[in-house]
């Protein structure tokens, strides 16, 4: 099955896939969430979209849509 940033469970962080750069809208690559990079998720909105992720030190929000698209790997 392919993990992705949706699957996370609230706390839990991962590492974004390098081989997952096509999938990752450019908006989020200016904003660093690149491959290679930590991420965790942070909060979950009352209708589970979007999510709060943190990247960087920055915490983003994400569709949950993108969010399945970015597959991600444990520590």
């Amino acid at each position: 099955m392919l993990k992705t940033i949706a699957n996370l469970k609230i706390g839990e962080k991962a590492f974004i896939e390098k081989l997952c750069l096509e999938n990752i809208p450019l908006k989020l690559l200016e904003m660093g969430c690149l491959p290679g990079i930590e991420v965790q998720l942070i909060q979950v909105a009352p209708m589970q979209d979007p999510l709060y992720i943190k990247v960087n030190g920055s915490h983003l929000a994400i569709r949950k849509e993108t969010a399945e698209k970015i597959s991600i790997v444990n520590f």
